[in-house]
């Protein structure tokens, strides 16, 4: 992962969800690729309604981004 896909993942304090084809822009995958990654769970997603969603501060946790206690690391 480049830094620039860093810089990309909001602060979950102010976007708290992305859809599943953003997140896979970040993680680098297709649309389609991305959706099996939440088929399959590799990817954490919730739904809403008829929705998927990919919680942020999952996704940056499981990037290790940040720790445990949903703090940004240093």
């Amino acid at each position: 992962m480049t830094t620039t896909d860093v810089a990309a993942l909001p602060d979950p304090h102010i976007r708290p969800t992305l859809t599943v084809p953003e997140a896979g822009r970040i993680l680098g995958l297709a649309k389609a690729s991305a959706y099996e990654g939440v088929a399959r769970g590799q990817i954490p997603a919730i739904r809403v309604g008829r929705r998927l969603l990919v919680p942020t501060a999952a996704l940056r946790r499981m990037l290790q981004l940040d720790g445990p206690d949903d703090r940004p690391a240093a």
